[in-house]
């Protein structure tokens, strides 16, 4: 590995508002041998995830902030090329937190194997990987619908949110989406079998939802807070469930979150609202990706991923996440499986 060099995506400030091409310093440096326990990764695929905006800020969250010159903190899939770990050798698919880096040397247990025979590993980084349990357990142990029952889900062309429709429907329930622009909304009816899409950006969405939900929501799974948060709670139906998983639409603003005015629909409507952070589940993982697996085999789950090409480009793909360009799961490619040390 004497010649190979790492390049890398380090954050140089702390954005204010969308990230800038200022808040990130792009370096290099030598790879090093993985040591006892480790393994060297060449990274293949970086998921971009809306979480990675809060993990820039300073101050108290659910894991600690990414320092300053640090390398970008993100999920990656890539083939290990060097181990020094009992139970991965050269030429194993894993997943995990690598970086935005090209190489990365981790140790062994901090990555998990994966089956890139089974599914390609951009699968692995949204139906099998974080998003994917973050629409299971989400919504199976948090809001837990019945058949028969009204779901709504914001975000719903995002990686998650059409989890979570898709999902919905296998349990029985009748799913809403809200998303914006006509084509996001016509692949979640198209595509991913909802029954009803609000488009934020061209319909008043307190209206679109009584005509869509009459009998009221039963479980809104949140994806992007402030005024679709609120109008959502307009219209909860008594003991509703309200998970709160995101605030896409607030990650950005530069003079403070947004809280949901109309909160007092809870009260009314003897409803809850919970917070969730996929990672206090991830010693149910197996269990999760058990089921998700035989869902996607089955062909009773559609699992789609928007692929973007060029490591220079991460800062510029990473924006697309916030300005709603994408559909599915985003995606950057660093490299092909039968790149050099690849």
């Amino acid at each position: 590995m004497i010649d190979l060099i790492n390049h890398q995506f380090r954050l140089a400030a702390r954005p204010v508002g969308l990230p800038k091409p200022s808040d990130w310093s792009f370096t290099e440096e030598p790879v090093e041998e993985p040591r006892d326990g480790e393994v060297l990764v060449k990274t293949l695929y970086i998921s971009l995830d809306p979480a990675m905006r809060g993990w820039m800020n300073e101050g108290r969250s659910y894991i600690r902030p990414v320092g300053i010159d640090e390398v970008m903190r993100a999920l990656a899939a890539g083939r290990v090329i060097a181990s020094q770990h009992e139970r991965l050798a050269v030429g194993d698919h894993v997943t995990g937190l690598l970086g935005v880096q090209e190489y990365a040397r981790v140790s062994g247990d901090a990555v998990m194997k994966v089956d890139a025979a089974a599914s390609e590993l951009p699968v692995h980084l949204g139906t099998l990987g974080m998003p994917g349990m973050t629409a299971y357990f989400g919504l199976l142990d948090i809001a837990r619908p019945a058949a028969g029952e009204t779901v709504v889900v914001s975000g719903a062309a995002g990686a998650v949110g059409g989890l979570v429709g898709q999902i919905a429907k296998l349990k029985g329930c009748r799913v809403v989406g809200i998303a914006g622009g006509g084509e996001k909304c016509s692949h979640a009816l198209s595509e991913l079998g909802f029954d009803a899409m609000v488009d934020y950006k061209a319909q008043d969405v307190e209206a679109a939802l009584r005509e869509h939900c009459p009998a009221g929501i039963d479980v809104y799974f949140d994806n992007v807070g402030g005024e679709i948060l609120d109008a959502a709670l307009g219209s909860l139906a008594r003991h509703a469930r309200v998970v709160i998983c995101g605030a896409i639409s607030q990650y950005n603003s530069s003079d403070g979150f947004r809280g949901p005015s109309n909160y007092m629909s809870l009260l009314v409507n003897h409803a809850s609202m919970t917070g969730y952070v996929v990672s206090d589940y991830g010693d149910r993982y197996p269990e999760g990706l058990r089921e998700m697996s035989e869902w996607l085999r089955a062909g009773q789950l559609v699992s789609r991923e928007d692929i973007a090409e060029g490591f220079e480009k991460f800062p510029d793909t990473l924006l697309r996440l916030y300005k709603g360009e994408n559909t599915g799961k985003l995606v950057l490619k660093l490299a092909e499986e039968g790149d050099q040390h690849a």
